[in-house]
């Protein structure tokens, strides 16, 4: 059906008696055509091309997001932690913690600040407000450390830690002897030889921040000074530490010019073994040398045990992975699964070792990943049910399904332009959206099959009913998005701080407790 291009919409809503009974509906679609309804109508094949087109953007997207159990969620505290090996917490307060307060005090948007003193280490615990920007708090405090006049001596580095759902370990191995240790492998002796060569190739694979080794005893020196003897030489303790603080490092000597060529010098002087330890010279006395192993007995042991690693009764060196904010944790597991076979099979097998699985947090990912899946599948079925029930029509009904799987992968698309990760709150709003969608479908769709049964054709009965519902349909999605971003982001909060409460979030999203360890 057409008409005179000079036609105007007002009369088809008119009878010709003028008695102003209006028709819902102009029934010739062309004056409609400068419209937004007539135009998506008349454009059929560009919205058909923009829909594939946003379809396999969205499968695109969708094998490129990273999969997690839930968002990273970071946390607006920051924590500095310093470290005195055999300071009292006394000392620890009066020589560490009062500096660093004086100059952290003053730092932008400080809410709130407390310190703890232990033996041989302080922690003070910084909080700020959640519109921080976290990077720059980061740099504002190392700064202000910097600021602290001096350390006593054998004061390690202040670290600033920040803690986030990343910072926690999701994949835990062991290492642990081969039945009946046949090799018999001294177990506490191997930390070195893990951290060494094992962690490395573990810290190489894609999205692992970093990799932990807990257990055993880390190697050490030790020095037994004869009393005796340093008191025969005119020496003391203090003159043995001073020795092999000026010997045990490497010195820059500066730069040696020839014509065109520039040499750096450096001198080397640390220790690379035991016997070059031993045959440190202490001082000098005319002819004679009065050297280390004179005085006292040089050991190659090592440090006190302070942790002990178990899996299933039997000592263990435990390794806890970390990974990298937004990283793909099934991807971390198939590549760490690859690789812990290649380094059992390259140096830990002929060693009387292996390195095995202990704990691992992505088969709970999988799970629930899997079963929001499965929901969103069974929840897209149901409602294309309900759309057939409503309109009584397969055709309609197959155009209302068609938006379920497009608005899906449109989704995955804002999710990776987002920078966010498919996880299970994620999940569960594509699927609480598709609801909206076939809420929205029905009202459409319906309105359209009300107008084709008065008499309508196809094109105006398209653009007639999308018009007349349009804005109802738009007032109440946009009801729903703002009551959701106003209100989820604090329900979310709340349930998290129950769950932590209740002990609920560490089964829930923390390490398995598979692995223990039990402090000395």
């Amino acid at each position: 059906m057409s008409a005179a291009p000079g036609h105007s919409q007002d009369s088809s809503h008119r009878s010709p008696q003028g008695e102003g009974t209006p028709v819902s509906a102009p029934i010739n679609p062309q004056p409609e055509a400068t419209t937004g309804y007539a135009a998506v109508v008349r454009h059929g094949t560009l919205v058909a091309v923009v829909s594939l087109l946003l379809a396999v953007l969205g499968l695109l997207a969708l094998a490129r997001l990273p999969v997690q159990m839930i968002p990273d969620l970071e946390t607006r505290v920051v924590e500095v932690q310093t470290s005195w090996p055999g300071a009292t917490p006394q000392d620890m307060e009066k020589d560490i913690l009062l500096a660093q307060e004086e100059v952290l005090r003053n730092v932008a948007g400080l809410r709130r600040m407390s310190a703890t003193a232990g033996t041989g280490s302080a922690t003070i615990e910084l909080e700020f407000p959640f519109d921080i920007d976290l990077t720059e708090t980061q740099i504002r405090i190392g700064n202000a450390l910097s600021r602290v006049g001096s350390y006593p001596e054998n004061v390690g580095q202040p670290r600033v830690v920040t803690s986030s759902s990343a910072a926690e370990p999701f994949l835990r191995y062991g290492i642990s002897p081969l039945p009946g240790n046949p090799q018999g492998v001294n177990l506490t002796l191997m930390r070195d030889f893990v951290e060494d060569n094992v962690r490395p190739r573990m810290e190489s694979v894609p999205g692992v921040s970093e990799v932990s080794i807990g257990g055993g005893a880390e190697r050490q020196i030790q020095l037994w000074i004869d009393l005796q003897q340093l008191a025969a030489y005119g020496l003391s303790v203090q003159d043995v530490r001073q020795a092999l603080r000026a010997r045990n490092r490497d010195v820059s000597g500066g730069v040696l010019e020839e014509g065109k060529r520039r040499y750096p010098l450096r001198t080397v002087g640390r220790f690379e073994s035991v016997h070059e330890l031993r045959e440190l010279v202490l001082v000098r006395r005319g002819d004679s040398l009065v050297r280390l192993r004179d005085v006292a007995q040089v050991v190659s042991h090592h440090q006190p045990l302070t942790s002990i690693s178990r899996f299933n009764g039997e000592s263990v060196l435990g390794v806890a992975v970390r990974r990298e904010s937004g990283a793909n944790v099934i991807a971390i597991k198939q590549a760490m699964t690859t690789e812990v076979e290649q380094i059992n099979a390259d140096m830990l097998t002929s060693m009387g070792l292996r390195l095995g699985l202990t704990s691992d947090d992505v088969r709970y990912v999988e799970a629930s990943v899997r079963n929001v899946w499965n929901n969103l599948a069974i929840g897209a079925v149901l409602a294309s049910l309900a759309l057939l029930v409503f309109l009584r029509s397969w055709r309609a009904t197959m155009t209302g399904v068609v938006g379920i799987p497009l608005c899906t992968l449109a989704a995955f698309l804002g999710l990776m332009l987002a920078g966010r990760t498919v996880n299970v709150i994620s999940l569960a709003g594509i699927a609480f959206a598709i609801g909206m969608t076939v809420d929205n479908s029905i009202v459409v769709l319906e309105n359209i099959e009300r107008l084709r049964r008065r008499g309508l054709d196809r094109w105006a009965a398209a653009v007639a009913g999308a018009r007349e519902v349009g804005p109802a349909v738009l007032a109440s999605t946009l009801t729903t998005v703002l009551v959701t971003l106003f209100f989820l982001p604090s329900l979310l909060t709340v349930c998290m701080k129950f769950a932590e409460r209740k002990g609920l979030a560490g089964p829930a999203f923390g390490d398995r407790q598979d692995l223990t360890r039990v402090g000395a």
